[in-house]
């Protein structure tokens, strides 16, 4: 089984805030090179999330919430997306039971 990444559409809110997300890494005292290095990214992605040039998938956030010791709804913007909880995806035999 393959998995296959969707793209945002042009337009659509992204899943995380740039600014939170720069102003979360500055206030825990590390670089764009840190965070992606400890969030087990690429530099050149942590610069693109935070320019507002890529999304940050759900798994993405998830790690960048870990090193960054605060929850994923804090990197996220106020309105126009769903907001995630903390938990990690659950396969789905796990949520039909």
């Amino acid at each position: 089984m393959t998995i296959r990444r969707m793209r945002r559409r042009k337009g659509a809110p992204f899943h995380h805030s740039p600014q939170a997300v720069t102003r979360t890494r500055e206030n825990a005292g590390l670089t764009q090179a840190d965070l992606a290095e400890k969030a087990g990214f690429s530099i050149q992605l942590m610069c693109d999330i935070e320019a507002g040039r890529r999304n940050a998938t759900p798994e993405k956030l998830r790690a960048m919430a870990a090193v960054l010791q605060c929850q994923v709804t804090d990197l996220q913007p106020d309105g126009g997306v769903t907001q995630l909880d903390d938990e990690p995806p659950q396969p789905l035999e796990q949520r039909a039971q």
